[in-house]
């Protein structure tokens, strides 16, 4: 065909006919991504967008050099997680190779729905899966599934953790003669009320259950609540325990929460989308002890393992579950013997290949590398809670289990109603003085700090000169 009004480059000729074309465009690229990433220290964290591109959809091409503004515009614009000092949330810089695989993907544009339209990721996917299910000592027959951000692999999971329990997939829940509802710490991911609108039960069904000094369920609130469940004429189906909660990293007693499932006959869900990155460090693993218990586990190696966006996990302890209560099968796919349309077994269908950034970069770090991090995240993080018990007007909000601190300044001088204040004016006073980006959330309704140290290129000396700014704004 001979089109007039496609540019040159708007395809890759398969037959190459215009390669000298697109490896000039691709060049381009690369130089202007290797200038911002290689200089990302030397802009803020949180840049300020001053202007809008153009937005209006041109009625012919746009030239290469306007393409190419805008690709350095969105470069300069975006959020900067590379710099040393954006340490506010759980977004690292990302590995060498998940780029490198988010731009082979990108470049084959093949489809995790089925085997034959994703022959090699779609049998690597659950390969790698269950080996990283293994590391959770999930047992023989556990294997996951990747999907696109937490979110959704905390909705799969309570969707098989319903179906299984209360045998509802083809019926719903109409039939159900108990409200059924399940367990959850007062400080989990919102994206768990979310999966209890979304799967029928309503946000009512995730009953919150109180945590305490420290940021852990209380095991005694979570057993007085099933017992009034019970009471009530409610069904309890599932118990959802956190392994490094959102705002200060805290990891539920999940050896005792199991064991509270197992007897009382509850699926036990471990949402470990921030945590579960310990199984790859011999030193700190033990804090996960009793989640090899579990009977599924979002993980999102996107956090602390540093895989480019999006790349989140689900693991199921019987990933045969998925075949008997959740598939659906496409009869306009053709199916393998030995292998799962894995569209039909998730939540999604089109899904991105995010298996095999997943998979470049665990072989190029190794669970020895990805330990290494996290014990120099660790040290940085001990660092950090020594400064902040070295200030008197300054208070943590829990005892740090991870790389995550919440803090807040409670200054004497100022009446407690006025410390929310004073904490959002320090974050400014951060954010433009000393070019470092920590969080504000909301705990137990007041504000809060809240750091995460996870750039591995984040120094001692970035504390300390952070610390000299929050002393200056303190005086």
């Amino acid at each position: 065909m001979n089109f007039t009004t496609l540019p040159e480059t708007a395809f890759i000729h398969p037959s190459g006919q215009n390669r000298e074309a697109i490896t000039a465009l691709f060049s381009q690229v690369v130089e202007q991504i290797l200038a911002q990433l290689t200089t990302a220290a030397q802009r803020p964290p949180l840049p300020q967008i001053t202007e809008w591109p153009a937005i209006a959809i041109p009625t012919a091409p746009t030239d290469l050099s306007t393409l190419l503004q805008t690709v350095d515009q969105a470069l300069k614009t975006g959020m900067n997680p590379a710099h040393p000092r954006y340490i506010g949330h759980m977004d690292p810089l990302p590995t060498t190779a998940s780029i490198i695989g988010d731009w082979v993907v990108a470049a084959l544009n093949n489809n995790m729905l089925s085997v034959e339209m994703s022959p090699l990721f779609s049998r690597l996917e659950p390969l790698l899966l269950r080996e990283i299910a293994q590391l959770f000592g999930l047992g023989d027959r556990a294997g996951g599934l990747l999907v696109s951000g937490g979110s959704l692999a905390n909705l799969q999971a309570l969707a098989v953790a319903r179906n299984v329990q209360l045998d509802c997939a083809q019926t719903g829940l109409i039939a159900q003669a108990k409200p059924p509802v399940f367990f959850v710490s007062e400080v989990a991911h919102t994206s768990i009320q979310k999966a209890a609108m979304l799967l029928g039960l309503g946000t009512d069904a995730a009953i919150a259950i109180p945590t305490n000094h420290n940021c852990q369920m209380e095991v005694g609130a979570l057993r007085a609540a099933i017992t009034t469940a019970h009471q009530r004429g409610q069904r309890p189906f599932a118990l959802v325990a956190t392994a490094g909660t959102t705002v200060t990293g805290n990891i539920d007693p999940l050896g005792e929460l199991a064991a509270i499932a197992r007897a009382e006959n509850l699926w036990f869900h471990v949402d470990a989308a921030y945590g579960g990155a310990l199984v790859f460090s011999e030193h700190y693993r033990d804090r996960l002890r009793g989640i090899e218990q579990a009977d599924s586990v979002t993980f999102n190696p996107q956090k602390w393992l540093y895989v480019s966006k999006t790349c989140a996990s689900v693991l199921f302890r019987d990933l045969s579950h998925l075949q008997r209560h959740f598939q659906v099968v496409a009869p306009y796919m053709n199916t393998e013997a030995d292998w799962a349309n894995l569209g039909e077994i998730s939540v999604q269908g089109t899904r991105h290949a995010d298996v095999l950034k997943l998979w470049l970069s665990l072989q190029h770090l190794g669970k020895r590398g990805y330990g290494e991090l996290i014990a120099a995240n660790y040290a940085l993080t001990e660092t950090f809670v020594a400064a902040v018990q070295a200030r008197p007007f300054l208070a943590l909000a829990s005892q740090p289990e991870m790389n995550i601190v919440c803090f807040r300044g409670i200054p004497p001088g100022l009446s407690a109603d006025q410390w929310d204040d004073w904490n959002r004016d320090l974050q400014g006073y951060l954010r433009h003085q000393a070019q470092a980006f920590i969080s504000l959330p909301r705990y137990r309704g007041q504000s809060w700090l809240k750091v995460v140290l996870l750039n591995p290129y984040t120094t001692e000396d970035d504390v300390h000169q952070l610390f000299a700014a929050i002393d200056e704004f303190a005086q």
